[in-house]
């Protein structure tokens, strides 16, 4: 009878132990045997639009300025980004492209016409920050450049002419004015965007009436010389409106932009810093629904383009979250918690995921706006935890895509759940496979056992971004309470690694 009773006792404690989740392992199969699509590096891309302090103070200061700068732009913010190695920059927006008159920011800065940002705050811009900065700005950074046409309150001749100034090497009207402004040679830009976000602040068009007008801008941006633009169409929202464009003109398309917000509520976004875990498994929950937006627009463009020729550029997309208290809420400035580094490092993973047809993506924005890798205030410069993922993850770009079967147990929020795990792996060119894991549970670690297939003896070693608390965020004059550190939580038998993973943590391993 004794020995029944404790069978019995330790059955019950398995059972409660495996419906609380302690036991229950999660799997991981990485196949390193079948390298597939290559991680375009560009999906690491940024995006800074004329609004609140992203281009003036966050990047552009001026040579005046006491805070160290190269030709007006900061020299903490160069340094910060060269480090994350972005790729490719979109500018000068956003809704604010299609209110931007190129020619407004060129020649000398004392006699550039001001306007009024209509669309973020209603302040000046004085145009100090033009074609020729944002291209120095660049090229300060080793960044590939990609300029937004401004075709909602723009013509047809004002975007050619723009074409002409940046690439073409001939005499013309454009190339002298050029050489006037103090540049030589033609900056050979490829990645031009036709538009922005039409159905809304772009110009409100039917999908029909913006195809026919994206027919009539991309035939007077031309190629000069042996660049060859990398033409983006602004997209829509919905697949039957994808259906409208990629019927019309994607055979004139290289690109189609796709945007994706993570927002509770438009007209109650919530706090950035102050949330509760219900709107922590929210804001999770809509974070993973880009997978499902990139798997339905992608079904539309895979029945007009099977071979996937035509790139979805994910050019817009991040937290949108309530502005800091007294702040301008033109200026959609808002602080930067772990939370944001689990969206950042899931959204992330998504997309390489999709590297056979994502072949950009642009988060909003660089700096001092939305989900932003950097925050100034004066001479002070603050790396947010959004800035610590995309260097963790750096390790991916122009890496290739490997194959990976993940079982994972569920995070549960009342009657609602989602998988707890998600992740990505990559094989770059010197044979290193990165694998990145990210636990958005906030309570419970997780036990993972990842199996290595076409590995032998592989060794490896461990990077993870967590902190104390879902909320903590680097702040100015503080010790950062989020950023990179060593991981060593992680064992290997034969090719399987047993990784255990901690709550509300994003892990990356290096297989050597």
């Amino acid at each position: 009878m004794k020995k029944l009773i404790t069978a019995a006792f330790l059955f019950l404690l398995f059972i409660t132990n495996s419906a609380k989740g302690q036991d229950a392992l999660n799997y991981l199969t990485v196949d390193a045997s079948k390298p597939q699509s290559t991680i375009n590096k560009n999906i690491y891309g940024q995006f800074a639009e004329h609004l609140g302090h992203c281009i003036y103070e966050g990047i552009w200061v001026g040579e005046g300025s006491t805070i160290p700068n190269t030709r007006g732009m900061r020299n903490d913010v160069i340094n910060a980004l060269k480090a994350i190695q972005i790729p490719v920059l979109r500018w000068p927006g956003g809704c604010f492209a299609d209110e931007y008159h190129w020619k407004n920011g060129i020649g000398p800065r004392e006699l550039r016409p001001k306007m009024i940002n209509t669309n973020w705050g209603g302040v000046t811009e004085d145009n100090s920050f033009g074609t020729h900065e944002f291209l120095d700005f660049c090229q300060l950074i080793g960044t590939e450049p990609y300029i937004s046409m401004n075709i909602g309150s723009g013509t047809v001749e004002e975007a050619s002419q723009w074409i002409e100034y940046l690439n073409s090497a001939n005499e013309s009207p454009m190339t002298q004015l050029r050489k006037k402004n103090g540049r030589e040679k033609p900056w050979n830009v490829k990645y031009v965007g036709i538009g922005n976000e039409p159905w809304g602040c772009g110009g409100e068009m039917r999908a029909d009436y913006y195809a026919d007008l994206y027919r009539k801008y991309s035939s007077f941006c031309k190629n000069y010389g042996d660049n060859k633009l990398f033409r983006i169409s602004a997209g829509y929202n919905s697949p039957e409106e994808t259906e409208i464009l990629m019927k019309n003109i994607g055979h004139r398309m290289n690109g189609m932009s796709l945007h994706y917000y993570v927002v509770r509520d438009w007209s109650n976004k919530g706090q950035a810093t102050g949330f509760s875990l219900d709107d922590y498994f929210t804001t999770m929950k809509l974070c993973l629904g880009l997978d499902n937006s990139i798997k339905a627009h992608s079904a539309v463009m895979d029945k007009y383009d099977p071979e996937k020729k035509i790139g979805l550029i994910v050019d817009e997309w991040g937290n949108w979250f309530d502005v800091e208290p007294n702040t301008n809420p033109g200026f959609l400035f808002q602080q930067n918690t772990l939370r944001d580094a689990l969206t950042a490092a899931t959204s992330l993973n998504i997309l390489n995921n999709h590297c056979d047809r994502v072949k950009m993506a642009n988060i909003a924005q660089m700096v001092n706006v939305l989900q932003a890798m950097i925050l100034t205030r004066d001479k002070e410069m603050v790396l947010t935890p959004t800035y610590y993922v995309f260097k963790m993850f750096k390790v991916h770009q122009d890496a290739s895509l490997l194959p990976i079967e993940l079982t994972s147990n569920d995070y549960s929020n009342g009657t609602e759940k989602i998988k707890s795990l998600n992740a990505s792996a990559s094989i770059d060119k010197n044979g290193k496979i990165h694998i990145t894991v990210v636990n958005i549970d906030p309570l419970k670690a997780q036990t993972v056992q990842c199996k290595l297939n076409g590995v032998d003896k592989p060794s490896a070693t461990g990077e993870i971004i967590t902190a104390n608390n879902l909320t903590d965020f680097n702040d100015f004059a503080s010790a950062e309470k989020v950023n990179l550190k060593a991981f060593t939580e992680f064992s290997f038998d034969k090719n399987t690694i047993t990784i255990k993973i901690p709550a509300k943590s994003v892990v990356c391993l290096e297989i050597k």
